[in-house]
């Protein structure tokens, strides 16, 4: 059973979502925040396995939320899935360099948002290839060092040729089976490859590894592979 909890400063949303989690079999609402604060707070008293994080909530907005709960021993296993009304909404990068594990617009269909908490709920993240990549290409321009407890991108030094190639489709947005597709591998030795990566890089999760091959020059602006990549 999937716990999740949902953040939203509006109580209509919060309400829509609730029935919307709570008519799936597999998983159900353990609590409901209108700030911040109120989700930290309820992440710990719900151990949630996912929080639906709106981004601009008062007290303590949807990303410092989610820096503290990365940052959180205690929560190591919750991991929080950004909710936003636009696709180009500019503090969608913030947030994944805060910890979080991937971004949904609120106006996705039911089945789809579903889908979203399954897919972070099992420790993947939950990042569609244009809109994503888009983001992260035109905010990691600014001066900015890595997320807090990601991987650093000289780090990438310690993989592999295979191991980049991997690691620059999953910037991408590919997900294992489609990375398998591209380079000719089983699903199995794609889902390895990732998992080693993460492994090497201390990466949190996908998302960290998309913002690592950004920052490193691995994949350029555009969706093309870098120098050396």
């Amino acid at each position: 059973m999937i716990r999740v909890l949902l953040a939203d400063d509006q109580t209509l949303v919060r309400e829509a979502f609730a029935m919307l989690v709570d008519s799936a079999p597999d998983m159900r609402v353990v609590g409901q925040a209108a700030t911040g604060r109120e989700a930290m707070a309820a992440a710990r008293a719900g151990r949630a396995d996912v929080v639906l994080m709106d981004i601009r909530m008062p007290d303590l907005d949807g990303i410092e939320a989610t820096r503290l709960i990365a940052a959180d021993d205690g929560l190591a296993g919750v991991r929080v899935l950004v909710l936003t009304t636009y696709d180009t909404d500019d503090h969608v990068v913030p947030a994944l360099r805060a910890g979080a594990s991937g971004f949904l617009v609120k106006d996705t269909r039911p089945a789809d948002l579903l889908d979203a908490i399954r897919t972070v709920a099992a420790g993947e993240a939950l990042l569609s290839p244009g809109p994503t990549a888009r983001l992260i290409a035109r905010v990691l321009r600014l001066p900015e060092g890595p997320p807090p407890g990601g991987p650093a991108p000289e780090r990438l030094a310690a993989l592999s040729e295979r191991e980049r190639q991997v690691l620059a489709l999953v910037a991408r947005g590919l997900n294992n089976t489609e990375v398998a597709e591209a380079l000719g591998l089983s699903p199995l030795t794609a889902k390895t490859h990732v998992s080693r990566i993460m492994g090497k890089l201390g990466a949190r999760d996908r998302a960290q590894l998309v913002i690592a091959a950004y920052e490193s020059g691995l994949v350029a602006p555009g969706g093309t592979a870098g120098p050396g990549g």
